[in-house]
Order: C-alpha cells, then sequence, then structure tokens
C-alpha cells in the first residue's frame, strides 16, 4: 500500500475510532484524510502503470482467493468486531469474498476483442478492424458498511483483473476488513502503487475523490440520496452505481409456501436485513397468505437473536443503536397505519429481533422505502396483475423473487418486472459471480458481476488495418 494510504496525524482529532457496535468496545482506528491528501491520492493513483500481464492479474487473484479462505477465522473475526454481523453470516461473505477473487482471476484471462470486416456497406473500403480491451485508467471505490469483505472485493477484484488502478474509500465505520484485504493483495503480489486507500470521512473526503479529473469511474455502493450526489459531482467519469432496492418476493396462489417462506425468512433476516438484495417486502396473493404469515413466523421463532461473535447467534446487531431506533420507527408506523405485528418489534440497543408483519399498507415507509433492518413485512394483494403492480410501485428496481408453478406466470413476473434480475422460486437475495448484478430506476446505474464489471472497467481501442 502506499505511503498515503496508512499516513495519519498523530494526535486523535485526525483519526476515526472503529466501536463494535454490540459492545461498544473501540477495535480500532485509522487516519481520517482531509481534502488535500484524498486529491494526493487520486493523482498518485492516476500516475500508475499497469505493470502485470492478464496471466499475472489472473495468478494473483487466485492467490488471493485461497489467502482469504485460508485466513477465513481471521476475517470472520474482523467483520464480526467492526460490523457487529453474525459470525455465520461473516463466514458466508468471507466464502462469496473468495468466490468473486478467483472469478474475476478466470475472466482475466477471457478479455478479449474481436476482428471486424469493414466492407459491410456499398462502397466501403475492404479493411479489418480489430478491437482490444484497455483499462479505464483509475478507479475510484467507495464501499459501504454491511459488507465490509465482500463489497471491497467485488470491486477491487474487477479493476485489478482489467489493469486499472484504485483508489478504495472504505465505509468509516467498517475500515478494518477492507485495510486487511489490501494487505493480503499486496502480499499475493499486487504491486503497491495499484491501490490506494483512503479512510476518512465522505463529508470531508467525498467531494474531492468523486470530482478528482484523475477518477475515470467511480464504482459506488450506498443510498440513492448519496447515489444522485456522486453523479452529479463525477463529471465525466463512467459510474457504476448500486443503490439499494426494496426487494420484493411475490408469492403466487398455487406457490410452494414451506419453500416461500423459507427463502422469506432466509432474505429478510440473514445479515439481520441490512442487504441491499434482500427481501424487504413479501407480496403474497390473499388466497395463500395466512398460510404464508404463519409460516414465516415460525421461520423467524427458530432465529436467535445474540452475541454476534458466538456461532449459535442467528441475527447479530445492526450497525449502530440509530439505525435499529430507525427500524424500530417504521415497524411502529406500519402498525399505525393498519398493519398486524405477528412476531417481534422489539429492540435492544443496536439489535433488533425478527420481526413479521401482516396486512402491511403498500406505502408504509416500511415497505416503500429501503428499510435495513430484519423484517419481514407482508403484502396482500389478488392476482399476478396485482402482485406485479404492487411491486413495480416504489422508485427502486434491483432484484425480485417469485415464487409459482405457472411456468406462464414466471415468464409474464419476469417480463413485467421493472428490476434488473427476477429469480424463480427463489428469494430476490439469490447471487453467484458469474452473472450480472444491477438494478434499474433508482436501484442504479452499470452492472455488477464479474465479467461483466471487468468490461465496465475497460475502454475498447479499435485498430483499423
Amino acid at each position: 500500500m502506499s505511503a498515503l494510504s496508512i499516513r495519519g496525524a498523530p494526535d486523535r482529532s485526525r483519526s476515526i475510532a472503529v466501536v463494535n457496535p454490540y459492545t461498544g468496545e473501540e477495535v480500532g482506528s485509522v487516519p481520517a484524510a482531509n481534502a488535500a491528501e484524498a486529491a494526493a491520492a487520486a493523482r498518485a493513483a492516476a500516475e500508475y502503470s499497469p505493470e502485470l500481464s492478464a496471466a499475472e492479474r489472473a495468478e494473483l487473484l487466485e492467490r488471493a482467493s485461497g489467502a482469504v479462505l485460508g485466513r477465513s477465522d481471521e476475517l470472520v473475526a474482523s467483520i464480526v468486531a467492526e460490523a457487529g454481523t453474525a459470525a455465520k453470516d461473516a463466514a458466508r461473505e468471507v466464502r462469496r469474498a473468495a468466490a468473486i477473487l478467483r472469478a474475476c482471476g478466470e475472466e482475466a484471462r477471457r478479455l478479449i476483442g474481436q476482428a471486424i470486416p469493414t466492407d459491410v456497406t456499398s462502397g466501403a473500403p475492404r479493411r479489418l478492424a480489430v478491437t482490444s480491451y484497455e483499462p479505464i485508467g483509475t478507479v475510484l471505490a467507495i464501499t459501504p458498511f454491511n459488507r465490509p469483505l465482500n463489497q471491497v472485493a467485488v470491486k477491487l477484484a474487477p479493476a485489478i483483473a482489467a489493469g486499472c488502478s484504485v483508489v478504495l474509500k472504505p465505509s468509516e465505520r467498517t475500515p478494518l476488513t477492507a485495510l486487511e484485504l489490501v494487505r493480503m493483495l499486496v502480499e499475493c503480489g499486487m504491486p503497491d502503487q495499484a491501490v490506494t486507500v483512503v479512510t476518512g470521512r465522505p463529508d470531508e473526503v467525498g467531494d474531492a475523490l468523486v470530482g478528482s479529473p484523475d477518477v475515470n469511474l467511480v464504482a459506488f455502493t450506498g443510498s440513492a440520496a448519496v447515489g444522485r450526489r456522486v453523479a452529479e459531482k463525477s463529471g465525466f467519469a463512467r459510474l457504476m452505481l448500486e443503490l439499494g432496492d426494496s426487494g420484493a418476493l411475490l408469492v403466487l396462489d398455487d406457490a410452494d409456501v414451506p419453500a416461500a417462506a423459507r427463502a422469506a425468512a432466509a432474505g429478510a433476516f440473514a445479515s439481520a436485513g441490512q442487504s441491499c438484495r434482500g427481501v424487504k417486502r413479501v407480496i403474497a396473493d390473499e388466497r395463500v397468505a395466512d398460510e404464508l404469515v404463519d409460516a414465516i413466523a415460525e421461520e423467524a421463532r427458530a432465529l436467535r437473536v445474540g452475541d454476534p461473535a458466538d456461532p449459535a447467534t442467528d441475527i447479530g446487531t445492526l450497525i449502530d443503536e440509530a439505525a435499529a431506533i430507525e427500524v424500530e420507527r417504521r415497524v411502529s408506523d406500519a402498525v399505525d397505519a393498519g398493519a398486524r405485528l405477528v412476531h417481534g418489534g422489539r429492540r435492544e440497543g443496536a439489535q433488533m429481533g425478527p420481526t413479521v408483519l401482516d396486512r402491511v399498507p403498500a406505502d408504509a415507509r416500511l415497505v416503500a422505502e429501503e428499510t435495513f433492518g430484519p423484517c419481514a413485512p407482508v403484502i396482500r394483494v389478488r392476482g399476478v396483475e396485482h402482485a406485479i403492480q404492487t411491486a413495480n410501485g416504489t422508485p427502486y428496481g434491483l432484484q425480485a423473487g417469485v415464487f409459482t408453478r405457472d411456468i406462464d406466470a414466471a415468464l409474464r413476473c419476469g417480463q413485467a418486472l421493472r428490476v434488473g434480475t427476477v429469480v424463480v422460486n427463489d428469494g430476490p437475495q439469490f447471487d453467484s459471480p458469474s452473472i450480472p448484478f444491477g438494478g434499474v430506476k433508482a436501484s442504479g446505474l452499470g452492472r455488477e458481476g464479474a465479467s461483466y464489471s471487468i468490461r465496465e472497467m475497460s475502454v475498447v481501442k479499435t485498430i483499423v488495418l
């Protein structure tokens, strides 16, 4: 890592404490860069010339994948300590990070262009155009608190595979795991200059990084409100924006209800509900809603809330108490608007128990906006068209799931839902490093996923012979 990545003033006023949201204890600190240091980091990254061949980049990423798995316990402990994520969810995150590193390593070997004849119109000269992919330049990666390892890997791995330099701005809430991953990449052969890490508060370094003329692509995951500001400030930089969702799980009248309930619970409660692709709304046909609500509540009752470091814990903490209070408030508002609280709704500090609600109004903030908490709110509808209309009735469109045995209904949902991905007979939380991931509407721009991200981070060069 460059010196700027780890430089900080000796006084505590220029550092950021990282706090365990479960215990309240400080688990580390990082330097708080200022705007001038952030701008200098972008300039330094832009001066880096790629040194590694495609094969060397592939081998580096494959070694890093093995290193992540080999140090899984250490990384799980880091995620638990700074994010309050339950250890079993943190272990899943480590495996996902290793998978994206390996997938991008494989794709680095397959980044090839085309040979294109030009005599395709009358009178056109007969020449040969050859295309190739070149790195776009400097990638600014801004990552959120809720996936302190995987979200960093999702942005760094394709940038390295494409041959780009990177400025990484991890969340000030959870920067320690990100720093550990960068150290591991350097140990696996990444040149020190390839990735520069800037730790700091967004209001102090955000504009300097996003608006830097030395940044060629901004890869950002966060809220839609901040995403709009990033778009306004980024100038001619290419954008990859993943801005969250009010993820819908549609359960039609012919669905396998027990399977749908399991998917709803897994998508709503994993990572304490702090997942952009999780289940935020269960849109259930009223003919199966009673059975479905009971089954989701049964799933919720089986979950244990407690110390995130305990392997038996299913649900850890939210990122802080203020976040949990906001979820509690939205649940209460939904109940006041006519929803029925079936299970949960209890908060203790930064922890919120798994919560199931029925008959939630479609315009309640709990479901109309992205709610980061362990809630499974059920909205009742009648028929597939009503379900689609309800699902499309928010500004978001990232991923959706639909449970049905009817192939025509599945295809209708696949065509009509305004989202980036429709998952049939599973929840919107489904992911794979090999498929495109991204949304429409306020859920963002561009696509992640190994080969898709690498091409987003590349430019096509054409030579005509």
